[in-house]
């Protein structure tokens, strides 16, 4: 089945079509996670790198002294929208592991059943309890991060819309202050985000030894 189609139906929601799609070509919903699990990761970078390059450009305004001040101010607004994108797309690629990881969990519990073996079931038992427990572990992380990220980026709107109501020199500098402060939030964001990334990391190590 073509790349194209099987993405079609992941965003469809037409899981159970996907995942029979998946197979077919030997990615089990373990691969599946994997994937989405390092997928996020390269989110997680794009956004870090966006949120800097808008704090860039904010400070570049907040320290305007002469040239294009609208020309200046429309290259902040579309750093902001991108940053505020990039936000997204990490925190849509975060709920479709949480959803995956309930697939994957809900399967090997089932399966759980059919092994008759009372050593090797409680073997797999424990190591579901061990998947799961990381699996939440990373959800939690990832979930901190995106609610860290809310508010850097709910200042970043605010002086968006401020500039864009006050476009002229005075409010450039009213807002260093507030562009110091911004700068000490954005650093505590990356390093949450880089914090994330080594969960992210752990958490692949825990299902590749699997």
């Amino acid at each position: 089945m073509r790349p194209l189609l099987l993405l079609a139906l992941a965003l469809t929601g037409c899981t159970s079509l996907y995942y029979n799609a998946m197979q077919k070509i030997g990615k089990e919903k373990r691969d599946i996670l994997v994937q989405r699990i390092r997928d996020s990761q390269q989110d997680a970078d794009q956004a870090k790198a966006q949120i800097k390059t808008t704090l860039e450009a904010f400070q570049e305004l907040t320290g305007f002294d002469g040239g294009n001040l609208e020309k200046t101010y429309k290259k902040l607004n579309g750093e902001f929208e991108d940053a505020e994108k990039r936000a997204q797309t990490l925190a849509d690629r975060v709920k479709s592991i949480d959803q995956v990881g309930h697939d994957l969990f809900r399967e090997w519990n089932q399966e759980l059943a059919s092994i008759k073996d009372a050593s090797l079931h409680a073997r797999s038992a424990q190591l579901l309890r061990q998947t799961r427990s990381r699996h939440q572990q990373y959800l939690a992380r990832m979930k901190q991060t995106e609610r860290k990220m809310a508010p850097v980026l709910q200042g970043f709107r605010d002086q968006v819309l401020f500039l864009k109501h006050n476009l002229n020199a005075s409010a450039m500098g009213s807002l260093k202050t507030t562009a110091a402060r911004m700068d000490g939030d954005v650093n505590l964001l990356i390093a949450d985000i880089e914090g994330s990334r080594q969960e992210a990391d752990a958490f692949i190590q825990t299902l590749s030894a699997r």
